[in-house]
């Protein structure tokens, strides 16, 4: 009976390493089809997030507003509201890379002279976005950065849920998602 077990148990370890490494981040993060930038523009609500080094300072309150400029880029307007009750923003600008249509955005929140340097832009990948444009998720090819973000302060249970099987399949480990908090205004 000790050997079956064992032989069970060879099995079981010898199938679940198999499935770990066809998951591991040799699989491409997959993008949506196509992005209608002016469709996108707006006003975004952070829902959640993996925590990153340079939004430490937010504890609240998180968005971003996207606008059009007159040389095809766009102004990302980053903020949040500090643990000392200050609102904290960000300036940048994003370009679409590739066609028109291109859901691979770049993104830079350096001065404008140093836009040459390539490690100045950070990628911005929509890699979920519904039909009608309210709730969207943005990361990059090596997944280390992941947003969930929606045109309203609150999301609901349902719809996250279904973000969240979504972002799941394309091997995101929702464990490491922090929800952001959205305190009433003063």
């Amino acid at each position: 009976m000790n050997k079956l077990y064992s032989a069970l148990f060879s099995t079981c370890i010898l199938v679940l390493s198999f499935s770990a490494y066809g998951q591991g981040s040799d699989v491409p993060v997959k993008t949506i089809p196509s992005l209608d930038v002016p469709r996108y523009l707006g006003t975004w609500y952070e829902i959640a997030k993996y925590p990153n080094w340079f939004q430490k300072k937010c504890v609240s309150n998180t968005k971003a507003v996207y606008s059009a400029r007159t040389d095809g880029t766009l102004k990302v307007l980053n903020s949040c509201k500090t643990a000392g009750g200050e609102t904290s923003e960000a300036e940048g600008t994003a370009r679409q890379i590739g066609a028109k249509d291109s859901p691979k955005l770049e993104v830079r929140f350096a001065p404008a002279w140093l836009s040459f340097i390539p490690l100045v832009w950070g990628d911005y990948w929509v890699i979920d976005l519904d039909p009608q444009y309210q709730v969207a998720v943005v990361s990059d090819p090596s997944r280390e950065y992941l947003w969930i973000l929606s045109r309203t302060p609150q999301l609901d249970k349902k719809v996250y849920e279904d973000v969240l099987q979504r972002i799941q399949n394309q091997l995101f480990d929702i464990r490491k998602l922090e929800l952001t908090t959205q305190a009433p205004a003063k």
